[in-house]
């Protein structure tokens, strides 16, 4: 990655999607709808697993914080989106770049925790149901969240200050749509190699080793599950983990595509498609994935719903 101008730059320029001018305004109207989706859908989950008494269970607590996070996830990056579609090319500062690096990967980094917490949490549900509310009191509850937060922000932590400690030269136009990792990459000038591998080895370490907890956790899951006698309590026992097993499949799918596969052929168009998904589409999806197939929080938003209208009659 050696570049002969050493000119270190002091902002960057956000190409966006300006290969497809044509489709800038479509674009903005569908992320503009998407982006108000999210923030309904994760922010209402919260709402109604707070006010609900049925919902304050482990389970919910965990997912109150993983629809905060998709939240905050969204907002760290689809108005970033939104900008950059209004202007065609968007310029960005070094440190605001530096920042919405470092919280994107909060976000991203505590996900991935936190869905190997929510892995673990179904496997005590399910293997100890009688001791379920002895062993995931409030304390280990609180505490496993924290530890999710605080690893997150731990990566995040290293992460920007190993990307933003390599050097940027005379080229400053990142075609992309946000300050991620791999157009960063692209940009840097110097030897770059040990810090790459840092930054790099540290990323596919917590995805793959968040992805093993979780792996674990479906073993020990569907062993429990095979010692339940007849096939409909099988079938009810597991139906549990379906919801969850889908948010993983989805995020850490197009995270092991973006970041872990092979360098070989990818491009930064790939990339981009994929960044949209995991980055807009996914945070907006994981409220209807929880709520769909739940009668638990059917039925506390009927209830929520009818406690609103009542209110509004009298």
């Amino acid at each position: 990655m050696a570049k002969n101008n050493l000119t270190t730059v002091a902002e960057f320029i956000l190409a966006g999607f300006t290969d497809h001018p044509n489709l800038e305004t479509p674009l903005f109207l569908v992320f503009l709808s998407f982006y108000l989706v999210t923030l309904l859908g994760n922010l209402g989950m919260v709402v109604l697993i707070r006010v609900d008494g049925q919902l304050h269970t482990p389970m919910y607590f965990f997912l109150s914080h993983l629809s905060l996070l998709d939240a905050c996830y969204s907002s760290v990056i689809t108005p970033q989106i939104l900008a950059t579609l209004t202007t065609g090319k968007m310029v960005i500062s070094y440190g605001r770049c530096a920042a919405q690096f470092f919280f994107f990967t909060i976000c991203a980094g505590t996900e991935c925790f936190l869905l190997a917490v929510m892995a673990y949490d179904r496997y005590v549900a399910i293997s100890n149901p009688l001791l379920y509310t002895v062993a995931m009191d409030p304390r280990v509850c609180w505490s496993l969240v924290l530890g999710a937060y605080v690893c997150g922000m731990s990566g995040a932590i290293l992460r920007t200050t190993c990307t933003f400690s390599l050097s940027f030269c005379e080229d400053n136009q990142i075609n992309f749509f946000f300050c991620d990792l791999p157009p960063l990459l692209k940009l840097a000038c110097g030897d770059t190699m040990n810090t790459e591998i840092i930054i790099v080895f540290f990323g596919n370490f917590v995805i793959l080793a968040n992805a093993l907890v979780i792996l674990i956790s479906y073993v020990l899951i569907i062993k429990a599950v095979l010692r339940v006698k007849s096939s409909g309590g099988r079938a009810k026992t597991f139906s549990t983990c379906t919801s969850h097993l889908t948010a993983v499949a989805l995020f850490f799918g197009t995270l092991i595509f973006m970041y872990i596969r092979s360098g070989s052929g990818k491009s930064l168009e790939e990339d981009k498609v994929v960044s949209v998904f995991y980055t807009v589409v996914i945070p907006m999806l994981n409220p209807l994935i929880y709520s769909l197939r739940n009668k638990d929080v059917k039925a506390a938003f009927k209830k929520v719903t009818g406690r609103v209208q009542v209110s509004q009659r009298g």
